[in-house]
């Protein structure tokens, strides 16, 4: 009886081990599942890419997965420490199904073992980190053996288009212009004396040589000639452009008589004392150029003050055009 008794009392421990056995499992593979579909169901940034492993130069693709579609925010792509990653190509935001899908292009050119870190993503405000990436960049071996070795190449000459001289081009022909001006303003005929008289008016240009003949100093010079020949000069210019008289080429009788019979015909009303001290002028100018004759200082200055009060007199006259006589009378 307790040999019975004690066989039941074995078994029933063998089984209560046997469900603490059973019940320990269970409890694993519930708590595992529970973690697993916690972190499927409640995972919603993920990454991408293309290879960890690259050459100098090449380019690889990182994508970030998020399983939102609405108040994402994916702020500014953090590189490595080193900055020896850099962004090619910073893609649209794709959109499939009810994820988003944001695209890098990367590259290095620098070899060695560099970490991504993980990028911030903003869904409704709340910060998601994904994982970092290790990219390891290598060299491109080149076999120095197998590879033929060729003589170094004489520097090539490009052969020269004409962009390459239009610089010179522009600046030849501004210096052209240049010198095309300068030797205009040199080399053209400049107006003699007697043209920039003849721009001026009759009374100031009589006026001008007036004083220029005064700042000649003749008279102490003993150039007495040279004087009345000069002085002469400036009256019958005057008469010829003020009076449209031929002066200049009339002798002292012809002049006299002219102005006289202008004086008579076209109404000048030149006062008879002026008529008077423009034949005494230029009578004594005729003896002192063909006779020889050497007036005294107070007739020079007599006749220099004729000479001007006869220009100052001739002025304001004016010539009337004669009128036209009316049909019928």
């Amino acid at each position: 009886m307790s040999n019975i008794f004690h066989a039941y009392k074995t078994r029933k421990c063998l089984n209560g081990r046997k469900n603490q056995g059973f019940f320990a499992s269970l409890r694993i593979f519930l708590i595992a599942f529970i973690l697993l579909t916690g972190f499927t169901g409640f995972s919603q940034v993920a990454t991408k890419i293309d290879t960890t492993s690259i050459r100098i130069g090449e380019q690889f693709n990182y994508e970030i997965v998020v399983d939102q579609i609405e108040d994402v925010r994916f702020p500014k792509f953090e590189l490595d420490s080193l900055n020896r990653i850099g962004v090619v190509t910073a893609h649209k935001i794709d959109s499939l199904k009810n994820q988003l899908i944001k695209k890098y292009t990367l590259t290095s050119f620098d070899s060695g073992r560099y970490v991504l870190p993980g990028q911030e993503i903003f869904i409704k405000d709340k910060r998601f980190l994904t994982d970092q990436i290790i990219i390891d960049v290598g060299t491109v071996q080149v076999d120095t053996i197998k590879q033929p070795m060729y003589p170094i190449k004489e520097i090539q000459n490009e052969p020269y288009l004409f962009s390459d001289y239009l610089n010179y081009f522009w600046g030849l022909l501004v210096l052209l212009l240049v010198i095309g001006l300068i030797l205009y303003f040199v080399l053209r005929d400049k107006p003699t004396e007697e043209e920039l008289i003849s721009r001026i008016p009759p009374f100031d240009a009589a006026k001008m040589r007036l004083k220029e003949l005064d700042g000649k100093e003749l008279i102490t010079q003993n150039k007495i000639k040279l004087y009345y020949v000069e002085l002469t000069d400036i009256v019958r210019t005057f008469i010829e452009r003020e009076l449209n008289i031929p002066a200049l080429e009339s002798t002292t009788d012809e002049l006299l008589e002219t102005i006289t019979d202008f004086n008579s015909s076209s109404n000048l009303n030149i006062p008879k004392e002026t008529m008077v001290k423009l034949q005494k002028l230029l009578q004594e100018a005729d003896l002192v150029k063909f006779a020889k004759s050497k007036p005294l200082q107070n007739e020079i200055a007599i006749h220099r003050g004729d000479a001007e009060r006869i220009i100052d007199v001739l002025h304001p006259i004016q010539i009337e055009e004669p009128k036209e006589e009316e049909d019928g009378q």
